[in-house]
């Protein structure tokens, strides 16, 4: 079982360490997190029936919902699944990379400087960059699609691992140290805990760069996706159908991010933070 970095075995908490804050109240923020969209829709929907923009160019949030409506169920739920999917499988390949690279370099100075040089040259790469050299190696099948998504999780992700191993406060090593805590142990009840508020940053991250490239992916040869209504939209001069794609987009990310932070908020409910304070 691990302990939280206030705690060591036989130690109870750490000096300096406070007692824990009352956790702040969610449900308010939700409820007015709803308030900027509602008002945007509304003078969006309010300045295309005042002729104020074209229709042809900016349809109005009702057409959208009329052009969701008009996939089907079947129809939209296919081109749903099929983003998803990828997202899911380019995610879990690279987020199970990245833990694995980003621990060995947080945890070795010798990894580090061996690794972590080529890992930052690699990050400043594009996502498009990547596109020919994936269709050449992989072809236009599903590999290259989840490749791509894999490498747009994997750097933030590797990120985060690597500097939150990297960052843990020395003073819980000494005093892990002193209790004679071997290596494992002193990773899992003391490291791993010390570092995961970063790590699920950038999980967070990295989830959210997930999406952002399966959008690249899928301009590549898709037959079904939400990239590839992106593209079909653009083809035949429906805006209606971009921007129905578009909203597509962001509940999706929306919605796995919200489950991610509240799996972050689970996780992490031990921290004595201001975040964790009932704040105005």
């Amino acid at each position: 079982m691990s302990v939280h970095p206030q705690e060591l075995p036989g130690l109870g908490p750490v000096a300096g360490s406070a007692p824990a804050a009352p956790r702040r109240r969610v449900g308010s923020a939700l409820g007015t997190g709803w308030i900027l969209p509602a008002v945007v829709l509304a003078v969006w929907e309010g300045a295309v029936r005042a002729g104020w923009v074209s229709p042809h160019l900016l349809p109005g949030p009702t057409e959208i919902v009329q052009t969701l409506i008009g996939f089907g169920a079947e129809g939209l739920a296919s081109h749903v699944l099929a983003s998803s999917l990828r997202v899911a499988a380019g995610f879990a390949l690279g987020t199970v990379l990245a833990i694995a690279i980003g621990a060995l370099v947080g945890l070795s100075r010798r990894a580090e400087g061996l690794l972590d040089p080529t890992f930052q040259a690699l990050r400043a790469i594009p996502s498009l960059a990547w596109v020919p050299l994936l269709l050449l190696w992989l072809g236009i099948d599903e590999a290259s699609k989840i490749a791509l998504i894999a490498i747009g999780a994997f750097f933030p992700v590797y990120m985060g691992v690597a500097s939150g191993f990297r960052d843990v406060d020395r003073k819980l090593v000494e005093a892990a140290r002193m209790y004679r805590l071997g290596a494992v142990a002193l990773v899992r009840r003391v490291l791993l805990p010390a570092a995961l508020p970063a790590v699920l940053t950038g999980l967070r991250n990295g989830l959210s760069l997930a999406w952002m490239f399966m959008v690249a992916a899928e301009l590549i040869a898709a037959t079904r996706g939400l990239g590839y209504l992106l593209t079909d939209g653009r083809e035949m001069g429906r805006a209606d159908i971009v921007l129905a794609a578009i909203v597509l987009l962001a509940l999706l990310g929306k919605l796995t991010d919200t489950g991610m932070a509240w799996l972050e908020r689970r996780l992490l409910a031990w921290r004595d933070t201001y975040d964790n304070t009932a704040r105005d």
